[in-house]
């Protein structure tokens, strides 16, 4: 019985090793001069994960409706944040859109889509396509930015195999 109990202690638990913390803009923050849609190619965001905007007095975030988002609707936000860091929970499926309401900002590209899948989205799946079109909205130029800014309780850019080894691994021994 006491291995039946450690067994589903260890998989309640295991889901959330793999929340990854996201910097938005990696090193250089949520700020104007980076190419947002650069920055989130290659990287899967899953339920459970969380966005980090770190900026200065010069900027906030907003999330927005699509709608919004293409037109830079600043008046009519989702929720509005001041405050530095800014940490936004994505506990749910679908299309989040983030914006930067200050002066002219989301209009030279300081802005974010960011796709949420579900925490158990297999890799190598396709993310669903987005509900407008990434035409619509100019994106400022590109940057080098070294750091993406992903970390998790395992360091940087874990990865789900790993989370299922150590899994595995930990039934194994229970069992043995």
């Amino acid at each position: 019985m006491a291995k039946a109990i450690a067994i589903l202690v260890l998989l309640l638990i295991s889901p959330a090793a793999y929340a990854v913390t996201y910097t938005v803009g990696g090193n250089r923050g949520w700020t104007t001069g980076i190419d947002y849609v650069t920055w989130t190619t290659g990287q899967t965001f899953t339920t459970n994960d969380s966005l980090v905007f770190n900026f200065d007095s010069s900027h906030d975030v907003d999330e927005v409706s699509p709608a919004d988002f293409v037109s830079c609707n600043t008046g009519n936000p989702i929720s509005s944040s001041s405050s530095n860091p800014t940490t936004i929970s994505l506990t749910t499926v679908g299309t989040r859109y983030f914006i930067c309401p200050r002066s002219n900002h989301c209009a030279r590209g300081q802005r974010l889509i960011v796709i949420v899948a579900s925490g158990t989205f297999p890799p190598g799946t396709p993310l669903p396509p987005l509900d407008i079109d990434p035409s619509l909205w100019p994106v400022s130029p590109r940057v080098n930015d070294e750091a993406a800014g992903a970390t998790s309780i395992w360091g940087a850019k874990s990865s789900l195999m790993v989370g299922f080894s150590l899994v595995l691994t930990a039934l194994i021994g229970i069992m043995g």
